[in-house]
């Protein structure tokens, strides 16, 4: 039973399976609730794995400024285990615009199946949630040093919107 616990945290989310449903608080401690956009919109959950690290850093400063690409076409949160007071000071630091939900007891992470043990964090993947409340789209990316490639991301939407 233990290992079926254990795929079940680090299997991605299937496309086509209900989004598990949560509520989580942003770095303003505001909550966000998954289920309030469903019907309404497209929801897009950009996993990483830490504040402050380098990558993540990097990755979320571009998300920032290239956040008008992805609200187009619905709603938007950053996700990932750290507290919503480190979410506060790094967004400060860094001057992040976008929502930056906190996973502390990575209840998100498993339940999406990007939770990976070793390190005690999330997979760096996109998930993308289409208005009926179903998986669109998947990525988790092979090799968690190197950003997402936003491009694919937007013309994953793109074609999920027509």
């Amino acid at each position: 039973m233990g290992t079926q616990v254990a795929n079940q945290e680090t299997m991605p989310v299937a496309v086509g399976a209900a989004a598990p449903d949560f509520r989580l608080n942003d770095q303003d401690g505001k909550e966000f609730h998954l289920g309030e956009h469903l019907g309404k919109k497209t929801v897009v959950l950009f996993f990483y794995p830490l504040d402050w690290s380098p990558t993540c850093s990097k990755e979320n400063a571009c998300f920032t400024q290239s956040l008008t690409r992805f609200v187009k076409f619905g709603e938007v949160a950053a996700i990932s285990s750290d507290s919503v007071y480190c979410h506060r000071a790094w967004a400060e630091a860094r001057g992040l615009k976008h929502r930056l939900l906190s996973d502390m007891h990575r209840s998100v992470s498993k339940s999406y199946g990007l939770y990976l043990p070793q390190a005690n964090i999330n997979q760096r993947a996109t998930v993308i949630i289409g208005r009926d409340g179903k998986v669109a789209w998947v990525k988790v990316e092979a090799d968690m040093t190197k950003e997402r490639d936003y491009d694919e991301v937007e013309a994953a939407l793109a074609k999920l919107s027509k």
